[in-house]
């Protein structure tokens, strides 16, 4: 599997040659996001690529989990891989939080999860997360794991740098993007998306920061000439 995953050429085919690779390894969802601080709140505007449903990102940054998630304040002080479960029935997480966070863990059947920090060669923090419903994992598994996300994560920052500018935002964020351009507010383009007006917000200020514009109205008129958008 690790050859596929070197030869990819588009983050859709990594993403897939990813995922087959950790099904292998009983992990069924493969996430890659910039490093969460702790004034991050939300989970979605750092995601980069998921495969996790989407309805579970919604849930989580419905109740703001991210505060409560333990890779925030463990990859601000290691950069050691961080590995943890909460049981087969959700009544013993292997980290302090409420219960409302591990019953949605149980509900997407996410038992067991590992994360590992990866570095751009531009400086940029990311993470790679593996979920799925299995035991926890062994020690070859966690070094077979480590390997191949440094190849995979390689991969994705070659693409990422040599991307054309359609690929400088986010699918969420190209989304928000085109329908602002339409006139629609944050509320308007929260209820097409099936997302809160705050994610939107944040989706914005994403892209604005990407763009490097100062407000929507640049954002529009800079995205439109770069033909990000029509």
């Amino acid at each position: 599997m690790s050859e596929h995953i070197g030869s990819c050429q588009s983050r859709a085919e990594l993403m897939d040659s990813w995922s087959r690779a950790a099904r292998e390894y009983g992990l069924d969802y493969v996430s890659l996001a910039a490093a969460p601080t702790a004034q991050d709140k939300l989970l979605g505007p750092l995601v980069r690529e998921t495969t996790l449903p989407a309805d579970f990102c919604r849930e989580f940054d419905r109740f703001e989990f991210l505060r409560h998630c333990p890779t925030v304040t463990h990859i601000s002080r290691s950069i050691m891989h961080n590995a943890w479960t909460i049981g087969p029935d959700g009544s013993a997480p292997t980290f302090d939080c409420p219960p409302e966070f591990s019953a949605l863990m149980l509900k997407y059947r996410l038992i067991t999860g590992i994360l590992f920090s990866m570095n751009s060669v531009d400086g940029s923090r990311f993470v790679v997360r593996y979920d799925g419903d299995r035991s926890p994992l062994a020690m070859p598994e966690i070094n077979e794991l480590s390997m191949l996300s440094i190849q995979a994560f390689d991969v994705f920052d070659r693409l990422r740098r040599t991307a054309g500018n359609s690929n400088v935002l986010s699918a969420r964020e190209l989304e928000v993007v085109r329908w602002t351009s339409q006139g629609k507010t944050s509320l308007e383009i929260g209820q097409i998306l099936s997302l809160s007006d705050h994610t939107v917000n944040a989706y914005m200020t994403n892209a604005i920061r990407k763009l490097d514009c100062v407000n929507r109205t640049q954002l529009v008129a800079k995205a439109i000439r770069m033909k990000i958008i029509n």
